[in-house]
C-alpha cells in the first residue's frame, strides 16, 4: 500500500525481490536526473519520489550503482541473500500422468466386466488423479513465467489455484463413490474377486510408485502435496481393493465390497481436508500456516529505531512464495551506528532468512506522517 512521501522525508520502500530468478535492472530514462528515477517492470509497485531525489533507495544487502553510458542503474535483486527457486517435477508428472492413463483405462474396462464398484471406484480415483497431475504441472510451469506489465506478480498464483482445483476435485469424486457404496450396500451385486484382486495389486504398484516420485517436495508445496495426496489415496484404495477381493472370494459377502468402498472414502475425505483448508486459505490470501505474523511482528517491532510500525500485511504469491509489505515508523533520532540504509537491509535479509518471506516491501516514514489503512473500514465488524 504505497503512501505519498511527506515534505520532509520522503518514505524509503524496499521492492527488493521483484523477480524470483535474476537481477531486474531499471533504467534511468532521464540519465540521472533529479525525480526521474523509473521502477523495475517486473515490481509492479509504483516508487513515488518528491523533488529531493537524494533520499536512498536500499536494495538487500547491498546497493548497485554502475554508470553505464551515461545510464544509471540500479540493481533490484537479491544480493547475497539469494531464494532457490522450487525443485521442478517435470519429469515425475510426465511419469505419472502415462502410468495412470494407461492404468485408468485397463481398470476401467476390468471392473465394467467384473462389476466391481470398487474397481471403477478406483478408476474414478485414478481420473480424477489424472487431471490433478495435469493441473499441478500446468500451474508449475505457469508459476515459472517471469512478471509482466499486466501480471505485476507473474501467474504464481496458479499454484495456489490447482492445489484448490485439486482438493475440490478429490471431494467431489470421493463422494460420488460414496453415495454408488450406500446404494450398493442396500442392493448388492455379485463381483469377481480373483480380477479385483489382480487389478487392485497392479494399482498399488502404480500409484504408489507415483506417490513416491512426488514425496520429497510435498512438505513444503502444497500444489505438489495435491499430487501426492492423490496418488498416494489411491494406492491406499487399491490395497483396499486387494482385501475386499480376498474376503468377498472366502466369505461370498457381495456387500463387503460396497462396504470397505465407503470407508475408504472416509479415509480419503479426512486426508484431503487439510489440502482443502490450506489451499482456500492461501486464495484467500491467509497467511500462510509456515510463517508466524506475532513474531514478525514483534521482530519488525524490536528493530533498532524503530517506533511503531502499521500497514502489516502478509500473503502467499504462490504456494511455495510468501511476500510482506508494512509500514515502520522511525523514531525522532536514531541510534548510534544505525541508519536506514542499515535498517532496510537488516530488515530484509532476516525476514527472509529467518521468516522465509521471499518478497519484502518495507516502507520508513517520519513520526508525523501517519495514514491509516485504507483496508480498514470502520463500518465493518
Amino acid at each position: 500500500m504505497s503512501q505519498p512521501p511527506s515534505a520532509s522525508s520522503g518514505p524509503h520502500t524496499d521492492h527488493s525481490a521483484c523477480t524470483t530468478h535474476d537481477h531486474t535492472h531499471a533504467q534511468d530514462d532521464a540519465h540521472g536526473e533529479a525525480g526521474q528515477k523509473s521502477a523495475a517492470p517486473s515490481c509492479g509497485h509504483t516508487h513515488t519520489h518528491d523533488a529531493h531525489a537524494s533520499a536512498d533507495h536500499a536494495h538487500d544487502d547491498h546497493d548497485h550503482d554502475h554508470d553505464h553510458d551515461g545510464h544509471d542503474h540500479h540493481h533490484h535483486g537479491f544480493g547475497h541473500a539469494h531464494v532457490h527457486t522450487p525443485a521442478s517435477f517435470g519429469w515425475s508428472f510426465a511419469i505419472g500422468i502415462v502410468l495412470n492413463v494407461v492404468y485408468l483405462g485397463a481398470e476401467a474396462l476390468w471392473g465394467i466386466l467384473s462389476n466391481s464398484l470398487s474397481l471403477l471406484a478406483d478408476a474414478g480415483h485414478n481420473l480424477s488423479d489424472v487431471l490433478a497431475l495435469a493441473a499441478a504441472w500446468l500451474a508449475q510451469h505457469l508459476s515459472a513465467k517471469s512478471p509482466s506489465a499486466r501480471f505485476t506478480y507473474g501467474l504464481r498464483r496458479s499454484s495456489i489455484l490447482a492445489a484448490l482445483a485439486n482438493a475440490v476435485i478429490l471431494m467431489l469424486v470421493t463422494g460420488g463413490v460414496a453415495w454408488e457404496s450406500i446404494e450398493r450396500l442396500f442392493h448388492p451385486a455379485p463381483v469377481a474377486g480373483k480380477t479385483m484382486m489382480i487389478v487392485a495389486a497392479i494399482g498399488i504398484l502404480v500409484n504408489g510408485g507415483t506417490a513416491l516420485l512426488f514425496a520429497s517436495g510435498q512438505k513444503n508445496d502444497i500444489n505438489i502435496r495435491g499430487a501426492f495426496l492423490h496418488m498416494a489415496s489411491d494406492a491406499v484404495t487399491s490395497l483396499a481393493v486387494v482385501i475386499a477381493g480376498g474376503l468377498v472370494l472366502l466369505t461370498g459377502l457381495t456387500w463387503i465390497d460396497p462396504a470397505i468402498s465407503l470407508a475408504i472414502s472416509v479415509v480419503v475425505v479426512l486426508a484431503t481436508w487439510s489440502l482443502l483448508r490450506d489451499s482456500l486459505d492461501m486464495a484467500l490470501d491467509g497467511v500462510p500456516r509456515s510463517v508466524d505474523r506475532d513474531s514478525v511482528e514483534t521482530f519488525l517491532r524490536t528493530q533498532p529505531g524503530v517506533a511503531d510500525l502499521h500497514d502489516l500485511h502478509i500473503w502467499p504469491m504462490s504456494t511455495t512464495e510468501t511476500a510482506l509489505t508494512v509500514h515502520l515508523v522511525r523514531e525522532a533520532s536514531l541510534p548510534a551506528g544505525q541508519t536506514e540504509t542499515l535498517l532496510l537491509q537488516n530488515t530484509v535479509a532476516t525476514l527472509r532468512t529467518r521468516f522465509g518471506i521471499v518478497h519484502p516491501t518495507v516502507q520508513i516514514e517520519s513520526a508525523d506522517y501517519h495514514p491509516s489503512c485504507h483496508l480498514v473500514d470502520p463500518h465493518t465488524v
